[in-house]
């Protein structure tokens, strides 16, 4: 007996896809509207990345490689900095956050009007054979 198509290939909306690539950059502009966020969104952030950076759709894993790199490469920049400011003022961390903000804020929605504008179609895979019913 053969099988259905709907029995051996599951489908991956691409409202789904969309959504998927939107993410990182949704998280790293939530992230950055408090201080402390961005310290909590850097360990989340690992977890999304790790989530869809191999997505079945590669425009998921392409957009949030670049989100990643944005939001590792702001941030890498203001730990090691903030290392060498002055006393105990709050003034320079709030000038680096405010810095930060600059730069993610505008390229994160320059980047999720991209993905809006991007053609996501549905995708049709092949189930996991060990998942499939017996026949």
């Amino acid at each position: 007996m053969s099988r259905s198509t709907t029995e051996t290939t599951r489908i991956v909306s691409g409202r789904s896809s969309r959504f998927a690539a939107m993410q990182m950059d949704l998280g790293n502009m939530i992230s950055m509207l408090l201080p402390p966020l961005p310290v909590l969104w850097f360990g989340g952030s690992m977890l999304i990345y790790a989530l869809h950076r191999h997505h079945p759709n590669p425009l998921v894993g392409q957009y949030t490689q670049r989100a990643a790199y944005r939001f590792y490469g702001v941030m890498g920049a203001i730990i090691p900095i903030g290392t060498f400011f002055p006393g105990r003022g709050i003034q320079p961390w709030l000038t680096a956050w405010a810095i930060g903000l600059a730069v993610i804020i505008p390229w994160s929605l320059w980047a999720i009007v991209r993905i809006r504008r991007e053609d996501w179609p549905d995708l049709e895979l092949p189930r996991d054979p060990e998942t499939l019913p017996e026949a």
